[in-house]
Order: C-alpha cells, then sequence, then structure tokens
C-alpha cells in the first residue's frame, strides 16, 4: 500500500544514492574532499569540494538538488554526465525531474518537466 509521502521517501534515497556515490569518488588532483549535504527536513541535497589542490583553494557546489512541488529540481550540475539520467534509471518519471539550470523558456525543449 502507497503512502502520501512513498515518492518522496523513495526519491530522497535515491538521490543520496547517487550522490554519495559521487561523493565517494577519490578527488584526482591535490587533497580535496566531496561531502554530501543532505537538508532532509527541507529536502534539500548538495555535492560539495573542499580543500586545495596546488596551493589554490577549492570549494564549491558539485552539484545542488531539491525536492519541490513533488518535482525533483536540479538547480546546478556539475558532473560530467548529469545526474539525470541515473535518476530515470532508478525509476524516477523525467517528467518529474526539472533542469532549473536552464530558462524556463528553454525547458520545454528539454524532454523534461518545466516547472
Amino acid at each position: 500500500m502507497e503512502t502520501a509521502n512513498q515518492p518522496l521517501d523513495e526519491w530522497r534515497e535515491i538521490l543520496e544514492k547517487i550522490l554519495q556515490y559521487y561523493a565517494d569518488l577519490p578527488y584526482s588532483y591535490g587533497e580535496v574532499n566531496t561531502y554530501l549535504i543532505v537538508s532532509r527536513d527541507r529536502n534539500h541535497f548538495m555535492l560539495v569540494d573542499e580543500g586545495w589542490e596546488n596551493n589554490l583553494r577549492v570549494h564549491g557546489c558539485v552539484v545542488h538538488a531539491e525536492i519541490r512541488n513533488d518535482k525533483i529540481w536540479i538547480h546546478y550540475d556539475g558532473i560530467e554526465d548529469g545526474i539525470t539520467g541515473e535518476l530515470v534509471a532508478a525509476g524516477v518519471p523525467k517528467d518529474c525531474i526539472v533542469l532549473a539550470f536552464h530558462p524556463p523558456e528553454v525547458r520545454e525543449y528539454t524532454g523534461y518537466a518545466i516547472a
């Protein structure tokens, strides 16, 4: 029997699993750590790099996703091939994924949700 929160709970688990995979990958250069930051009560999921590479500070967002209005909003995706294909492969319908890093007038051509 499905509950009203089942998709929300499933999507949280899917996002955490996908992002944890990337957080566990070793950084190619320097002393850089990748952290998965999750705010379950606010439904925000971030992957962040932090450290040093050749005397240069590395700090920045790699991925920022949010579950909002029954959709997964991808605000930023710095993964080489992106995480949207992995979300779809894990069972998230394309019409429930918003590529928020595209302007609204471009989203209708992405094959994903507009908003």
